[in-house]
């Protein structure tokens, strides 16, 4: 009997997928693919970027975070930091564009710190009842008061990562008064995810499919990724087709999507699927109105439409909302230029009395 892997989550930045197949003529034809694509990225280091520093926050919960933080290319001493905070089943990997521009701004300089959600890259294990966006939020934090406790910030969310800026802003709001001048959604929902882009029965814990497979990776986990990493040629379709708005995507920018996704365990992503589900933060966006705000998706993205960067605009009358033509769930990969154009105009505004801030705030380790 052939065997059959359906996707089992994917929401943020792609949740981690299984995909069916009987095997060798569906391998033989993505091998076919990606060879013959064209591949205008093969020269670009995606995700092998060196930060200047590496770090290891303790969340509240004592999960180790890890970290890095990128100076301004130039050597001088920044204006504003840059949060960045990606999406599930992802890791701070899918900012390579926008880490690789923003650095080399001059006016302003950016202090860019990005860091692993727990469970995903570099960062530690969580326990089930802390898979949540809740405690996202409190990482995040940590995150900021251990690595930029002081001066200006913008923050970038991708998809789960925006999720959890929201959630920020709801438990801490004076943070937004006081600091955080800045804020990017993107590729992200504000509630109601079920209602738009993956069915909300993908989502529910209760679903067999992702039930079975959870529990399975509770029990034989070292089993459930042998089959995954088995079926590797097969989810690189799937990645494709969900992740991604152009079938000519750079075959790099799949693979890199692949890495990171083949990197988050099964059990972390069925964990997680909960609080994705019943995520609604509707309300939490009143937390911004004090920051400048950008809303950016693709009109291509199966996994959280631009109907829901609509709706957040809606409830967000001075935020700036973008469409990117084409584009799927992974738009700052996909369309690194024009989103990396958007978040500079956004830093740009947010960086007002630049030289009174930096003598406040900025000191290099």
């Amino acid at each position: 009997m052939k065997p059959v892997w359906k996707v089992v989550g994917w929401v943020g930045g792609a949740v981690g997928a299984v995909v069916a197949g009987a095997a060798v003529a569906q391998t033989a034809k993505v091998s076919h693919e990606r060879k013959n694509a064209t591949d205008r990225l093969a020269d670009e280091p995606l995700g092998q970027l060196r930060p200047d520093r590496e770090s290891t926050v303790a969340a509240e919960d004592g999960v180790p975070i890890s970290v890095e933080e990128v100076d301004p290319a130039d050597g001088g001493e920044p204006d504003i930091a840059v949060v960045l905070v990606h999406g599930f089943a992802l890791d701070r990997r899918c900012f390579h564009f926008q880490r690789r521009d923003l650095a080399e701004l001059i006016d302003p300089r950016v202090h860019q710190v990005l860091y692993d959600q727990r469970g995903h890259g570099r960062s530690g294990k969580s326990s089930a009842e802390n898979s949540t966006i809740d405690q996202l939020a409190l990482d995040l934090d940590s995150v900021i008061r251990a690595v930029v406790p002081e001066g200006p910030l913008v923050l970038v969310g991708h998809s789960m990562g925006g999720m959890t800026i929201m959630a920020l802003a709801e438990k801490h709001p004076e943070l937004f008064e006081d600091r955080v001048r800045g804020v990017a959604l993107i590729g992200t929902a504000a509630g109601a995810v079920g209602g738009a882009g993956l069915p909300k029965s993908v989502l529910s814990r209760y679903n067999l499919v992702t039930l079975g497979v959870g529990r399975l990776a509770g029990i034989q986990p070292g089993f459930v990724e042998w089959v995954r990493k088995g079926t590797k040629t097969l989810t690189w379709s799937g990645i494709r087709a969900l992740a991604f708005g152009d079938r000519k995507v750079a075959p790099s920018l799949v693979d890199l999507m692949e890495q990171m996704i083949n990197g988050t365990r099964v059990l972390v992503l069925t964990e997680f699927l909960e609080t994705l589900g019943t995520h609604d933060r509707y309300k939490a966006l009143a937390g911004l109105r004090h920051c400048e705000v950008l809303i950016l998706s693709g009109d291509a993205d199966k996994l959280t439409p631009f109907s829901h960067a609509a709706r957040m605009a809606e409830e967000m009358p001075h935020a700036t909302l973008v469409r990117a033509p084409g584009a799927g769930h992974m738009v700052m990969m996909e369309q690194a230029d024009l989103v990396n154009d958007h978040l500079v105009a956004l830093v740009e505004r947010c960086a007002t009395d630049r030289g009174e801030s930096r003598k406040k705030w900025w000191r290099r380790a």
